[in-house]
């Protein structure tokens, strides 16, 4: 099996790995806006990615924040994991940030940077259903 998959009981196969960058100021979530050019183009979500052959999720999620916003990051805690409904198992990660970071958008994969609080990502409606579904479980925590 290949590091990037693991075996899901749940589903009898093997599943694609990715992580997802959980970063806040204070009430604002990171966010970002999909490129017209990668899967769910244009879609609102989280940033993430793959975890890459070798790679554990806490290197993928520090790495993918570098290749689409070009930010260091500090991997904190795996909050949630899911699988999206085409397989793929993904690790939720809350992040550190630094505050005075300047992001800048990959220009392919980004199209656009938010900073955003829990009801305008959830009144938003081209929000990625695994993130609704992630933020609708913080609002019951009392996020």
């Amino acid at each position: 099996m290949k590091s990037t998959e693991r075996r899901d009981p749940a589903m009898g196969a093997t599943a694609k790995r990715g992580v997802v960058a959980i970063a806040r100021r204070g009430d604002r979530f990171l966010a970002i806006r999909r490129g017209r050019a990668v899967a769910a183009p244009g879609r609102v979500c989280f940033p993430g990615g793959h975890v890459e052959p070798g790679e554990e999720e806490r290197e993928a999620v520090v790495r993918e924040c570098r290749e689409e916003l070009q930010a260091d990051v500090e991997a904190l805690a795996c909050v949630w994991q899911s699988v999206t409904p085409w397989g793929t198992a993904l690790s939720w990660w809350t992040v550190n940030l630094d505050p005075a970071a300047e992001l800048v958008a990959h220009p392919v994969e980004v199209e656009s940077i938010y900073w955003l609080t829990l009801e305008e990502l959830l009144a938003e409606p081209t929000l990625l259903e695994g993130n609704r579904e992630f933020l609708l479980r913080e609002l019951e925590k009392g996020a």
